[in-house]
């Protein structure tokens, strides 16, 4: 059984890896890992029940936040740029 891993955006921040593990449980999840200080994290859930799981949990409240579910997307590599929309380096 394959298993996809979804992102959980707006979390409180004082959810824990547990807590989202329990959270998704219904849905087979396995592992849980939360980003900190960033309010987002992941759970992979049985990708059976990844639909479902989307469908019942994104819009619906978590300790008084609303979240966001949605299917991971794979970490792409972004340009550095030097930030702030710009061409980039030293322009003087």
């Amino acid at each position: 059984m394959a298993s996809k891993s979804l992102y959980v955006g707006n979390l409180p921040y004082s959810v824990t890896e547990s807590a989202l593990m329990t959270e998704f449980s219904k849905y087979g999840a396995t592992q849980a890992r939360i980003v900190e200080g960033r309010g987002f994290g992941f759970v992979d859930v049985d990708g059976e029940h990844a639909e479902a799981a989307i469908t019942d949990k994104n819009q619906s409240t978590m300790d008084g936040r609303t979240i966001n579910v949605s299917e991971a997307k794979p970490k792409t590599d972004r340009p550095r740029d030097g930030g702030y929309g710009g061409g980039g380096g030293n322009r003087y």
